[in-house]
């Protein structure tokens, strides 16, 4: 038997303020370890742990690779790069991403499951989207505690939600009785021997490791192959099922769930309209010159036909622009114009 004393928090937006009320409820003498992973720009300056070290009586630091793990300290996953775990020691690289975001907060639950089995306690709070609801299930899986805060007390509360909705949690409270209640489940002995390593579990937290036998091990790579390509590297997708829960993952290990795959391609789309607009009405600027030479020179058939081609692109480009607007709720000036019939190619000048 040993304790509970593993700790895993993870948070999203709104996250900064909910651990500093979750790691003030936790005593100075805390017997557990505290590991946090929140999303956070890659090439961003995290002052996270300076925070919740004067928010609490804990200190905190950012985790190094190849540290020991202490009880009475709180850990955080530095920008860019995962927390993960040996048996006695930190794992923090620069691993392939999941959801989009590096670090992340199901690499780190699902490590520390196949790690520490029944000693982890997974903690979701605030965020966005999902990001939090497959490593929390695999905490359960490996006979760990889940805890996951009130969505009605969350700022951000979908992935509460979506933790609550696919995982058979132990306990939803509000924030203020997150601390009480880790500490009340820190009590427990965890029955280690009734838990045996789940194979698929273990391949995905050597691919969030980026362990490259695993990477080349198609065969055996956890999911079927779906008919998506990966956003982050074109390469083919897989895909899980869990339960009601379905995700993805590529062969170099970079993972998505359903709603986050739908936001990153809906945005790789955006960008792609976007580029589209551009090409259209430099087009446009481009025919307009050619026209305006050729009118000059008196070559009005070709020079009809370009500013034929001119409108045209602009009218396109028009189209997809007003389109992108109304999808984010603008209401665009009203200058749609029709799309001429492109005139057929006639005589020979030009």
């Amino acid at each position: 038997m040993a304790n509970r004393d593993i700790i895993v928090v993870g948070a999203s937006a709104g996250g900064v303020e909910a651990l500093q009320e979750f790691v003030a409820t936790l005593p100075g003498d805390f017997p557990g370890s505290v590991f946090i992973s929140v999303h956070f720009p890659e090439r961003g300056t995290s002052v996270l742990p300076r925070i919740l070290s004067r928010a609490g009586k804990l200190v905190a630091d950012h985790a190094r690779n190849g540290e020991p793990i202490v009880p009475g300290r709180i850990y955080v996953a530095p920008p860019d790069h995962h927390l993960l775990f040996d048996k006695r020691s930190l794992r923090v690289i620069r691993g392939p991403k999941e959801n989009g975001n590096r670090p992340a907060i199901d690499p780190m639950f699902r490590s520390a499951a196949v790690t520490f089995g029944p000693r982890v306690i997974g903690v979701v709070l605030t965020g966005n989207l999902d990001d939090g609801t497959s490593g929390l299930a695999a905490i359960k899986r490996h006979g760990g505690i889940t805890i996951v805060q009130d969505p009605t007390d969350a700022v951000f509360p979908s992935m509460p939600e979506s933790a609550i909705r696919h995982v058979d949690v132990d306990r939803v409270v509000p924030l203020r009785d997150v601390g009480a209640t880790v500490a009340g489940f820190m009590t427990q002995p965890a029955p280690l021997s009734e838990y045996p390593l789940i194979p698929d579990d273990v391949k995905e937290n050597a691919l969030a490791a980026g362990d490259l036998d695993t990477m080349e091990d198609s065969a055996h790579h956890p999911g079927k192959v779906s008919a998506f390509g990966c956003p982050d590297c074109g390469g083919v997708l897989w895909e899980i099922n869990e339960g009601n829960f379905t995700r993805y993952r590529c062969r170099v290990g970079h993972a998505w769930t359903g709603d986050a795959l739908v936001m990153q391609l809906s945005a790789t789309v955006d960008n792609a309209l976007w580029v589209a607009i551009r090409a259209l009405e430099e087009s446009a600027a481009l025919y307009r010159q050619i026209a305006q030479r050729h009118q000059a020179k008196g070559m009005t058939t070709f020079s009809e036909r370009c500013a034929l081609h001119a409108e045209t692109a602009e009218a396109h480009a028009a189209i997809i622009r007003q389109s992108l607007l109304r999808e984010r709720g603008v209401t665009p000036a009203n200058n749609d114009r029709a799309v001429p019939t492109l005139m057929p190619r006639t005589g020979s000048e030009g």
